[in-house]
């Protein structure tokens, strides 16, 4: 069987893993000059590793991502440090990866903090999610943690995530947030671009073919399978996988039923726009990794983080890593400013994390920008998820939309790739072609 894969990030490479072994001809099709997709990085002359476009980071509880990194034998390669995790407050940064740490932070009352304790226990102890979708994390977690406590921790990680959607968001997304993330935070030696670029080079070996810079242009059936328009001419295969964003699909694939591309139409997700600097000096003199602003604090982006403060900056010629990272809107005027312009907003910020810091610290800095990165759940969301196989026969589709009610990640991005791979094995088994 012949399968042909849209799009070299995590999902598409561990389902090409997958299919491969089971005995299929894969091709991925990638329509940029590397793999890795929205967790690809980039390296400077003098850096020993990658940095990522976007901040990324594993958990210890990762265990679809650090399972396939078992089967690969590497391992060893993974680190675990633990850094520290921050939120402000009132002009100071206080710790908040710890049950002991939400304890002691000043912004909730010490009875409300022993409350809000209770609920996160409650919520981790919880085995399923099903009855939370159809309430807002908004209503349940104000209900529960109290008014303090919600206005003070709660509600600003919503505005922040998901903008003037904050109040839609289900509270099955939130109990997925508290039940699989951990305090000790995981990359792997080289960054995750060596990551990717180690997967690739396996899937090379194992016989796939990786075609780089090769954008597919439209999917459509055939007689048998589907075929493929690339630059060039069109590629018929049995089997074509696409892990690409709804409005992606939607455009390159017209033949799909109205109602489904309604469906897709109504996936929400918001945008990110992540700036990355690189400083001559440390900016957080206490040492922390993540910084979580709330909106209502007045800073120009949402989270800071000092990836050298995770990372020592040896494995960067000694430079200093920073991310300034923000989820917006589609639409959003981020989206259309030059760097140097959201540089002249940015910077300024940067003073009241270190009243020291100067513009000469600064000795480059790269923008990116992607309008499909966080999706949106509202209530029930997983009645609108599409399934994994669209209307269109030998089509499949997996992105970070159906991963719910998990967080988007490249943990979840291996389990829907592989979960993919062995629907579209079992369905060439099937005498019915479903499973």
């Amino acid at each position: 069987m012949r399968a042909a894969i849209i799009g070299a990030g995590f999902t598409g490479m561990a389902a090409a893993y997958d299919l491969v072994r089971a005995g299929w001809q894969v091709v991925i099709y990638e329509a940029s000059s590397q793999v890795g997709g929205l967790a690809g990085g980039f390296r400077e002359p003098g850096w020993d590793w990658s940095v990522e476009y976007y901040y990324h980071h594993w958990f210890a509880s990762d265990r679809h991502l650090l399972g396939l990194i078992d089967e690969l034998g590497w391992r060893d390669r993974v680190l675990f440090p633990r850094p520290v995790t921050a939120v402000y407050h009132q002009g100071r940064f206080y710790p908040l990866d710890s049950a002991l740490a939400v304890l002691r932070f000043p912004g909730v009352p010490v009875p409300d903090r022993l409350r809000m304790g209770l609920v996160i226990a409650y919520l981790r102890l919880l085995p399923d999610w099903g009855r939370l979708e159809g309430v807002s994390a908004h209503a349940w977690m104000r209900r529960w943690v109290g008014e303090r406590a919600y206005k003070s921790l709660w509600e600003p990680l919503l505005v922040g995530k998901f903008g003037p959607h904050y109040q839609e968001v289900n509270m099955a997304w939130m109990w997925a947030r508290f039940k699989a993330r951990t305090p000790r935070l995981g990359t792997f030696v080289g960054g995750f671009q060596a990551f990717a670029d180690a997967f690739a080079a396996r899937l090379g070996e194992m016989g796939v073919e990786l075609r780089l810079n090769k954008p597919v242009e439209k999917v459509e059936g055939a007689e048998e399978g589907v075929r493929l328009r690339l630059e060039g001419g069109w590629q018929g295969v049995d089997v074509c996988l696409a892990t690409v964003a709804p409005s992606r699909l939607a455009r390159m694939v017209p033949d799909l039923p109205k109602g489904y591309r309604e469906g897709l139409g109504k996936l929400k997700s918001m945008g990110a726009v992540v700036m990355v600097l690189a400083l001559s000096q440390r900016l957080s003199e206490q040492g922390i990794y993540w910084h979580n602003l709330p909106k209502g604090a007045g800073f120009p982006f949402l989270a800071l983080v000092e990836h050298t403060n995770f990372l020592s900056p040896e494995h960067f010629g000694g430079e200093h890593i920073l991310y300034l990272g923000d989820y917006l809107e589609p639409e959003h005027e981020y989206f259309s400013l030059t760097k140097e312009e959201l540089l002249e907003r940015f910077l300024p910020a940067l003073k009241r994390i270190n009243p020291r810091f100067e513009r000469s610290w600064v000795r480059k800095s790269w923008l990116f920008r992607t309008r499909y990165a966080q999706p949106v759940p509202g209530l029930h969301h997983s009645r609108l998820i599409p399934d994994l196989k669209t209307p269109l026969p030998g089509l499949w589709w997996a992105s970070m939309s159906q991963v719910y009610p998990w967080d988007r990640g490249t943990n979840f991005a291996v389990e829907l790739g592989r979960r993919a791979a062995a629907r579209i094995i079992a369905s060439q088994k099937s005498p019915q072609g479903e499973v």
